[in-house]
């Protein structure tokens, strides 16, 4: 079932706070938007647990994500306190040449008060 609006702007907001460089950054900002047993497949394919994507992102440094752009944010309810998270993202490239698009997806999990992301996945889009 489609969430309602409410949730659906309210995820999204936590979405686009996961792309920007600062909190991508921030150790402190993360832990509290990713559960502890949270899981990414990323747009390269390879699988990082929390404290693998804490430590990637923390290397990838606050300079090196590109600005992105969210289209077609939906949610949907899996199950009380479960909501899915689907969208398209486009980075344009520094070169000038076609946008990098990811679809995106992720599932969120209500906790202590305040929803965390467990699961994300990149796909890489034409």
């Amino acid at each position: 079932m489609d969430a309602d609006p409410g949730l659906a702007a309210h995820l999204r907001r936590l979405e686009e706070e996961l792309l920007r460089p600062e909190v991508r950054a921030s150790r402190a900002a993360l832990e509290a938007l990713l559960a502890t047993d949270f899981i990414e497949i990323g747009r390269s394919g390879r699988v990082y647990d929390r404290e693998g994507i804490l430590a990637a992102l923390a290397a990838e440094g606050a300079g090196a994500t590109p600005d992105l752009r969210v289209e077609g944010f939906s949610v949907r309810v899996l199950a009380p306190g479960v909501a899915l998270a689907t969208y398209r993202s486009m980075a344009e490239d520094a070169a000038g040449g076609r946008p990098r698009v990811t679809l995106r997806s992720s599932i969120w999990r209500h906790e202590d008060d305040r929803w965390r992301m467990a699961f994300h996945q990149g796909t890489p889009a034409r």
